[in-house]
């Protein structure tokens, strides 16, 4: 039997929300004046028929004791037209439509927002109309058609062509970036490190979007080169805290624009800082940010993050803070001397893509200086972090270790072992080493699961913070955090394994989590959106947990297309380095590139993980790892052909 939420006496909004009917217009209205941002806001329902039942009573359309798969509404003739303020809100309306043998008739629900209710009439004259409704229906089918577009995949699995194709894109995009709500979360607010790493996956569809985002993230940085953990528009309040991985993503994302877009005048852009007190005996302050009068170009934005973010501790590892990516490690670092390993690949790899870039800009003084920093940070990781069959993760204000063989719980974390291999730099034969230590402790193949970390915390002796108070096996409490697993699946194929890389990309996709009707029943949520989080201990095993809202989208697409499929563009340059499963006979990409379009097809005749050893472009064989790409307005036939050189 499924057990369904009731409804509980008092929900948010039961004594802010004022609804109203407004006869004139037909519709249900919907405010919150206690909203001082959005106060003259007004929410809408209405249709193109008029009614004939409402209510904005969420118990008269449920029932006393029901819930959303049988609404009591649906079970009797009529709703009772209530409408009151302090009553559990909702908007309901019923249309009553009579219809003949044979006779079709339509009837559209209108919903939305208006900026005051001048504009929510406005709105509802328009949209009665029928041929705006269609028009508006095809300009927002073409307009999603066109975005969506850019990159067209045919793989040998067609569940990964449909997530590919339409689903992970539209999700980042409407969710995460223009939403940034949901379900499972309703917040509204920018995360500095999530949206910037979400963007990134527009860089070949749509390059404005990271752009544009990248700059406005640099807007939200304070002068002491640290940034608001989160912001929320349109006031701009915010939290500052001691993240330690936060301001490094923007050096990061910048520098792998520039690379894959050529973009460099956006490093020119000035933007101006955040100003505001400094955090004194706090971990973190949410307040009104005023925006200073220094301004800085994108680049010495870039520069003030990494200086601040260059921090040591006794092992010569990265300063956790308040925390790092997880965020629940909220007490590892709590008396300032807390170090994280994670961090320290990070750091690693956003140093040596920034000395890149400075080497690109002809400042090969700074270049250098990050280069000796990354050595540093890897010589201390080497020397410090290995754990015998791994990497540890983290160690304590103490100096006692996280993910190590000798702890009770939290002995193997994917993270370190995952950016160990991303960052190109751990020594070879500890890379592969962790990342089998991953694939036998961490990756469930019975119940279908990447785990972040194993055994999860709850008798510890030391407190790592607040993800010991999420349930074992529930979200970063050792669950499968689809996040980090999209990073695991990463890591096996750039050490080469496309057979696993492959495996663990069907894992993560939700069509084969709801393959079945057992599955489906276990799984609970949405089939065509990633979930953020799956549960790993019984009786919740396979559950998913938040879907929508979840910064994995973004990645699984990135995971797919830059490192599975092998597309990557550099400036003007599309390279070539797929990394498939052995079984995968050919698969074809149609890349657009302005007005031009690139039919991609590879072949993989010897049944190889990688290797491009032929690439012809409209019939000639050409030398190197890709093409240079032009916009000629014509279709361009590429082949691409995998397998032993020798």
């Amino acid at each position: 039997m499924v057990h369904e939420a009731r409804c509980p006496p008092l929900r948010y909004g039961q004594a802010t929300i004022v609804p109203e009917f407004d006869a004139r217009n037909a519709a249900l209205l919907a405010h919150n004046p206690y909203n001082t941002e959005f106060a003259e806001r007004v929410a809408f329902l209405a249709s193109t028929r008029e009614p004939t039942g409402l209510t904005t009573d969420r118990a008269e359309f449920l029932g006393i004791a029901g819930g959303m798969r049988i609404p009591a509404a649906l079970c009797r003739v009529g709703l009772s037209g209530r409408v009151e303020v302090g009553v559990d809100p909702c908007a309901a309306l019923q249309t009553l439509l009579w219809i003949a043998p044979g006779e079709t008739k339509e009837v559209t629900f209108i919903l939305g927002q208006g900026d005051n209710r001048e504009h929510v009439f406005a709105l509802l004259s328009k949209y009665r109309n029928i041929d705006e409704i269609e028009q508006s229906w095809a300009t927002i089918n073409a307009f999603w058609d066109e975005l969506l577009g850019g990159v067209t995949v045919k793989t040998p699995d067609p569940a990964t062509n449909i997530m590919f194709n339409r689903w992970l894109l539209y999700q980042t995009l409407s969710c995460r970036i223009w939403g940034r709500t949901a379900l499972y979360q309703s917040s509204g607010a920018y995360g500095f490190r999530d949206q910037l790493q979400d963007v990134m996956a527009f860089v070949d569809v749509d390059p404005s979007i990271p752009r544009n985002h990248i700059l406005e993230s640099a807007g939200h940085q304070f002068e002491a080169g640290d940034v608001l953990h989160w912001w929320q528009p349109p006031s701009g309040r915010g939290v500052r805290t001691r993240c330690s991985d936060d301001l490094l993503w923007l050096p990061f994302c910048t520098a792998q624009y520039v690379n894959h877009t050529g973009d460099a005048a956006i490093l020119d852009e000035t933007i101006h800082f955040l100003e505001g007190a400094p955090l004194e005996d706090e971990y973190e302050r949410y307040a009104h940010y005023r925006t200073s009068a220094t301004k800085g170009t994108l680049l010495e934005h870039c520069y003030r993050a990494l200086e601040r973010g260059t921090t040591s501790g006794v092992h010569g590892l990265p300063l956790i803070g308040s925390h790092d990516w997880n965020d629940g490690f909220s007490s590892v670092g709590i008396e300032g001397k807390g170090e994280s390993v994670w961090n320290g690949w990070f750091l690693y790899q956003t140093l040596i893509l920034f000395a890149d870039l400075c080497e690109r800009l002809d400042d090969h003084k700074r270049a250098g200086q990050y280069r000796r920093q990354a050595q540093q940070y890897l010589e201390a990781l080497e020397t410090n972090t290995w754990d015998g069959d791994w990497y540890l993760r983290a160690f304590y204000d103490d100096g006692t270790p996280i993910g190590s063989v000798q702890n009770l719980e939290g002995q193997i974390d994917s993270l370190p072992q995952s950016w160990s291999v991303l960052a190109g730099a751990a020594q070879p034969e500890r890379a592969r080493q962790a990342m089998e230590a991953v694939y036998q402790n961490l990756i469930n193949l019975d119940d279908q699961l990447i785990l972040l970390f194993t055994p999860p915390f709850d008798h510890t002796d030391h407190d790592p913070g607040y993800i010991k108070g999420y349930p074992p096996g529930i979200r970063e409490n050792g669950g499968q955090y689809t996040h980090a697993a999209t990073w695991v699946a990463w890591a096996y194929a750039t050490l080469g394994d496309g057979d696993r890389a492959g495996e663990l990309f069907r894992i993560l996709n939700p069509i084969y989590q709801t393959a079945s009707h057992q599955k489906a029943r276990q799984y609970r949520v949405e089939p065509y959106v990633i979930a953020a989080d799956i549960y790993s201990v019984s009786p919740y095993v396979g559950r998913g947990g938040w879907t929508w809202y979840t910064g994995s989208a973004g990645w699984m697409y990135r995971l797919g297309i830059e490192r599975i499929l092998g597309l990557c563009k550099r400036g003007c340059d599309l390279k070539f380095d797929p990394c498939i499963p052995k079984d995968w006979a050919e698969f074809e990409i149609i890349y657009r590139w302005e007005e031009t379009e690139y039919c991609i097809k590879v072949e993989n005749p010897d049944g190889v993980n990688q290797g491009v050893h032929q690439i012809l472009l409209d019939g000639e064989q050409i030398s190197g790892s890709g093409i240079r790409l032009k916009n000629d307005k014509k279709l361009h036939q590429v082949i691409l052909k995998l397998g032993y050189t020798g």
